[in-house]
Protein backbone atom coordinates (compact mmCIF):
# COMPACT_ATOMS: atom_id res chain seq x y z
CA UNK A 1 0.00 0.00 0.00
CA UNK A 2 1.79 3.34 -1.26
CA UNK A 3 -0.40 6.42 0.59
CA UNK A 4 -2.67 6.36 3.13
CA UNK A 5 -6.00 8.74 4.19
CA UNK A 6 -7.21 9.37 7.37
CA UNK A 7 -10.92 8.25 7.55
CA UNK A 8 -13.10 9.37 10.80
CA UNK A 9 -16.56 8.07 11.48
CA UNK A 10 -18.80 6.96 13.86
CA UNK A 11 -19.82 3.33 14.37
CA UNK A 12 -22.55 1.64 16.38
CA UNK A 13 -20.96 0.94 20.20
CA UNK A 14 -21.79 -2.27 20.22
CA UNK A 15 -19.56 -2.53 16.77
CA UNK A 16 -16.47 -1.53 18.99
CA UNK A 17 -16.82 -3.53 21.74
CA UNK A 18 -16.52 -6.08 19.30
CA UNK A 19 -13.84 -4.84 17.65
CA UNK A 20 -11.97 -4.33 21.10
CA UNK A 21 -12.65 -7.58 22.23
CA UNK A 22 -10.78 -8.93 18.85
CA UNK A 23 -8.21 -7.11 18.95
CA UNK A 24 -7.62 -7.69 22.98
CA UNK A 25 -7.35 -11.17 21.85
CA UNK A 26 -5.63 -10.74 17.99
CA UNK A 27 -2.20 -8.70 19.04
CA UNK A 28 -1.11 -8.35 15.90
CA UNK A 29 -4.17 -7.01 14.27
CA UNK A 30 -4.87 -3.35 14.85
CA UNK A 31 -7.46 -1.15 14.42
CA UNK A 32 -6.48 0.19 11.01
CA UNK A 33 -5.65 -2.93 9.70
CA UNK A 34 -9.11 -4.36 10.62
CA UNK A 35 -11.15 -1.96 9.20
CA UNK A 36 -8.62 -1.32 5.75
CA UNK A 37 -9.49 -5.64 4.96
CA UNK A 38 -13.07 -5.07 6.11
CA UNK A 39 -13.42 -1.78 3.69
CA UNK A 40 -11.57 -3.66 0.66
CA UNK A 41 -13.14 -7.50 1.07
CA UNK A 42 -16.47 -4.87 0.70
CA UNK A 43 -15.67 -3.03 -1.99
CA UNK A 44 -14.41 -6.52 -3.79
CA UNK A 45 -17.79 -8.36 -2.77
CA UNK A 46 -20.00 -5.60 -4.10
CA UNK A 47 -18.23 -3.25 -6.25
CA UNK A 48 -16.64 -3.37 -9.57
CA UNK A 49 -13.88 -6.25 -8.76
CA UNK A 50 -11.04 -3.48 -8.59
CA UNK A 51 -7.82 -5.66 -8.43
CA UNK A 52 -6.38 -2.65 -6.45
CA UNK A 53 -9.18 -3.53 -4.11
CA UNK A 54 -8.12 -7.44 -4.09
CA UNK A 55 -4.46 -6.29 -3.82
CA UNK A 56 -4.86 -4.17 -0.46
CA UNK A 57 -7.31 -7.18 0.66
CA UNK A 58 -4.39 -9.55 0.47
CA UNK A 59 -1.67 -7.50 1.72
CA UNK A 60 -3.74 -6.37 5.08
CA UNK A 61 -4.55 -10.11 5.52
CA UNK A 62 -1.00 -11.23 4.90
CA UNK A 63 1.60 -8.76 6.02
CA UNK A 64 2.40 -10.60 8.51
CA UNK A 65 3.35 -14.10 7.49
Amino acid sequence: MNATVSIFTEIPETLHESLKSYLETHPDWDQTRVLTAALSLFLLQNGDSDRRAARVYLETLFHNC
